[in-house]
């Protein structure tokens, strides 16, 4: 089987949410001079994701297509092969996460991040992609983040260094819109090796809105 759809266990994971849903984002809008659009607890986002991970003393990869849908109190991801094939879905609410495969039993955990731990024994950005995928992140220093195309970096309060590399073209879609993610990327090193991973994210364009 090609390397680029398994294993299964990082596709689906890469994309999941923590269970503890809200955001500290979510309060109040964000003035137009920070540049990027307001947090919104309830989004639907679809996109490429790439993961580059150690198997062993070996590089790996994996390259999978999602759908991402997020409330205040649910996230629901669907991922899918590069030809259409839904590979697996994920559920998460503040009880529980739930992970099902095509074909296998559905697998659950009180949080996202403990499955992940289970099943991939290294560190997936879990509890940070509902913020991320949006422009925020809590930084290293303990403030929240909040990305512009001129304020494009930081390193999160886990040790995960974020870029934003490019943006929506706003403009084209929704007349005196702020710019929105459009491709993250994200490293994480640590002192073993098998552990560093990192993850190239490219948001799909917002459907454009016709004019009046």
């Amino acid at each position: 089987m090609p390397k680029h759809l398994f294993p299964l266990t990082v596709l689906c994971l890469a994309l999941s949410a923590c269970s503890t849903l809200t955001s500290p984002f979510s309060s109040g809008g964000v003035p137009s001079s920070q540049g990027v659009a307001p947090y919104r607890e309830q989004v639907e986002l679809t996109g490429r994701l790439n993961v580059v991970y150690q198997k062993g003393d070996k590089p790996e990869s994996a390259t999978v297509n999602f759908n991402w849908q997020q409330t205040a109190q649910r996230t629901d991801v669907t991922l899918y092969s590069p030809v259409g094939s839904t590979l697996a879905t994920i559920a998460v609410t503040p009880q529980e996460a739930v992970l099902e495969q095509s074909g296998k039993a559905p697998r659950s955990a009180p949080d996202i991040d403990a499955l992940s731990a289970q099943m991939l024994g290294w560190p997936l950005p879990v509890s940070g992609l509902r913020d991320w995928l949006q422009g925020y992140a809590m930084g290293a220093d303990g403030k929240r983040f909040v990305a512009s195309p001129a304020n494009d970096s930081v390193t999160t309060k886990d040790g995960w260094r974020l870029r934003y590399v490019s943006w929506q073209d706003a403009s084209e879609n929704t007349p005196g819109a702020l710019p929105q993610p459009r491709r993250i990327d994200a490293e994480r090193n640590t002192s073993a090796q098998a552990d560093a991973v990192s993850l190239r994210i490219v948001l799909d364009p917002a459907p454009s809105v016709p004019a009046p």
